[in-house]
């Protein structure tokens, strides 16, 4: 049974608020800094989203790690209702749930149970990495055949779907199985269902999900804050290979985006990028922990191999002043022809992150409550 109403309406696109040239959103990674807990880090991401709300954002999206110590978005559904309990308007989503960490029928009832919690603004963003290690993701999912796990997505992307919808046909194994809160409900007697599911992303950073998201017409979120040589690429390929769906009757493409805007000259924010630098290098390096603070930045030795990721990766950071953020999110709107910017902000405090999205929105005019 499909319970569907969208085709692509506001539930998928938003409306540009003030001046901004796309709808502006929010990723929430729930950074947590060196000297902080993750109590402190989730109280920053109900501020955030508070303002985000208030300030004409129009999404809210968490994202899924595991083994991270700086950060603690390990589970999302968790996070997102939490939110849902201290926001009533701002769309809400996954940024996404890692699928082949999750059986699709919990996913399915996680997510109807966010739907029943916020009816109408719960978006499912769905990716195919673990969001961690191999060893963790092997530990995640009881498995060591992790590529298997990646090359089964689009089966598992079928099965969860059928699970929201309720639409199993007549003689498959799980047709008498069903994720409640649901359609079901609907059939049962004197059931009534909100007509309302959440609506399918696929999320990437390669073409892969750009492909299988342009061929079941669903809208496509792409990591350019992590892979911004793919960028143009996959959008590209989304694009050109768009088939019309019940969900979209035209490509949609949001992309993230690493943003930090400070009140100074400029000079904070680059001391708070380069710290979450720092956090990437360890990263990187197998030595995960807290988000350093930007004193501890600034003391630490790189070599030359690090300095050049650092580089790297600053470059695809749009940082500084409240015009020079905005300036720089306008030209990659336009390079890049994103319908949606959905912006996360990397710094060692909460207080820096929130202050980063209210620069921002009174750069681009958005409106006040």
């Amino acid at each position: 049974m499909n319970t569907r109403t969208y085709a692509g309406g506001p539930v998928i696109r938003g409306a540009a608020q003030g001046t901004a040239p796309t709808p502006l959103s929010v990723l929430d990674l729930v950074t947590v800094g060196a000297g902080r807990t993750a109590t402190d880090a989730l109280r920053t991401s109900v501020d955030i989203a508070r303002l985000a709300e208030n300030r004409g954002y129009h999404r809210y999206w968490v994202a899924e790690h595991h083994s991270m110590p700086g950060v603690a978005s390990s589970s999302p559904a968790v996070i997102l209702a939490h939110l849902a309990a201290h926001t009533d308007r701002i769309r809400l989503g996954s940024g996404g749930v890692m699928l082949p960490n999750h059986a699709p029928l919990v996913i399915a009832e996680q997510f109807g149970t966010l739907e029943a919690m916020a009816p109408g603004r719960v978006d499912l963003g769905l990716g195919r990495a673990p969001g961690t290690d191999g060893a963790t993701a092997a530990a995640l999912r009881r498995s060591d055949r992790l590529n298997e796990g990646a090359d089964d997505f689009p089966q598992q992307l079928v099965e969860l779907t059928r699970f929201l919808d309720d639409d199993f046909p007549d003689g498959h194994p799980y047709s008498r199985i069903h994720a409640v809160p649901g359609p079901v409900q609907a059939t049962s007697p004197g059931g009534v269902q909100d007509p309302n599911r959440p609506p399918v992303w696929l999320l990437g950073s390669s073409g892969f999900s750009a492909r299988l998201a342009a061929t079941l017409g669903l809208p496509f979120a792409f990591a350019h804050h992590f892979s911004a040589q793919n960028t143009l690429p996959a959008l590209d390929l989304y694009r050109e290979n768009f088939r019309p769906s019940e969900t979209l009757s035209e490509p949609y493409a949001l992309i993230g985006v690493s943003a930090l805007a400070t009140d100074d000259d400029g000079t904070e924010a680059r001391r708070q990028v380069l710290a979450a630098a720092l956090n990437m290098v360890r990263l990187r390096t197998g030595r995960p922990g807290l988000v350093p603070t930007p004193e501890e930045a600034e003391a630490y030795q790189f070599n030359e191999m690090e300095r050049d990721f650092v580089q790297s990766w600053n470059s695809n950071v749009i940082h500084g002043t409240p015009d020079e953020v905005r300036s720089g999110l306008d030209e990659l709107q336009k390079r890049t022809g994103a319908d949606e910017l959905m912006l996360t902000a990397n710094a060692h405090g909460g207080d820096v992150r929130l202050r980063s999205y209210e620069l921002i929105a009174d750069a681009y005019e958005l409106p006040r409550p």
